[in-house]
């Protein structure tokens, strides 16, 4: 009985055999590739065709504005910083956003403009908040100073457009307090412990050590240190006319003055 496959000549077939199977393996990679770039191309042509005609949605309806940038988020496209490049690497668009191409540079320039804004809340209010704001707070800036008939700013407008100054290298960036976002206007990253603390001033609009030891376990020190280093950077405000010090919201402590000065 004959044996077959044996010898060099076996090895040779296998080598043959790899090299096809790597050959078609190259051959679907090419074509999943350039049936990519065709559904890109042609979802590109719908989106454009979908915003010109809904330009005016877009511009005006903050929600209508909100579902158009998650819609180009689901395929990984930022329409405030991504530019119509094309696979060779060469911009069409002029460097332009695809907001600025598709809907001229109306709305592109909405969310500049609402930046230079949400900056200038930003700054005006460090010293009360030590660079920490909730994000709901800045709405209520910027509505309040709002001229009649001005287009509505939501807090997505708000998100998206401190995300546009990322680009600049600016110290503002989006940080999660508890469930909250908060607008973080210097360039300090908070450790685990201070963000605790936040989160646990959110309740009462203050914290004290012997609060942090019963409540979160701490030790003295490090609650201190927390408390110490968060009174430094002007985030929290302290009372020492208690019986033990207090460490106050500046924002809270503020909003209550306002609302005792409007009932007196």
């Amino acid at each position: 009985m004959s044996r077959k496959g044996v010898g060099l000549a076996a090895f040779d077939r296998s080598r043959i055999t790899s090299a096809q199977y790597a050959s078609h393996g190259s051959s679907l990679r090419s074509t999943d590739a350039s049936a990519f770039e065709t559904q890109l191309s042609v979802f590109r042509s719908l989106l454009q065709q979908f915003a010109q005609t809904h330009a005016k949605d877009i511009r005006s309806n903050p929600t209508f504005r909100a579902q158009f940038a998650r819609m180009c988020a689901a395929i990984g496209v930022d329409p405030l910083t991504s530019s119509n490049t094309t696979s060779s690497g060469s911009d069409k668009g002029g460097g332009q956003s695809i907001w600025a191409q598709l809907l001229g540079r109306t709305v592109n320039d909405f969310y500049f403009e609402l930046a230079v804004r949400v900056v200038e809340v930003c700054g005006e209010t460090r010293g009360e908040n030590g660079g920490l704001i909730e994000v709901r707070k800045v709405r209520e800036s910027l509505m309040g100073k709002s001229m009649e008939g001005a287009p509505e700013i939501t807090e997505d407008d708000i998100l998206r457009a401190v995300g546009t100054l990322k680009p600049l290298g600016s110290a503002y960036s989006v940080i999660k307090v508890g469930s909250k976002p908060y607008i973080r206007s210097v360039p300090k990253e908070l450790n685990t412990d201070q963000s605790a603390v936040l989160e646990a001033v959110q309740v009462l609009g203050y914290i004290s050590v012997s609060m942090l030891m019963d409540n979160l376990k701490w030790a003295r020190a490090r609650a201190q240190t927390a408390l110490e280093d968060l009174v430094g950077e002007g985030m929290l405000w302290v009372d020492a006319q208690a019986d033990e010090c207090e460490y106050w919201s500046p924002g809270f402590m503020l909003e209550s003055q306002r609302q005792e000065a409007a009932a007196g």
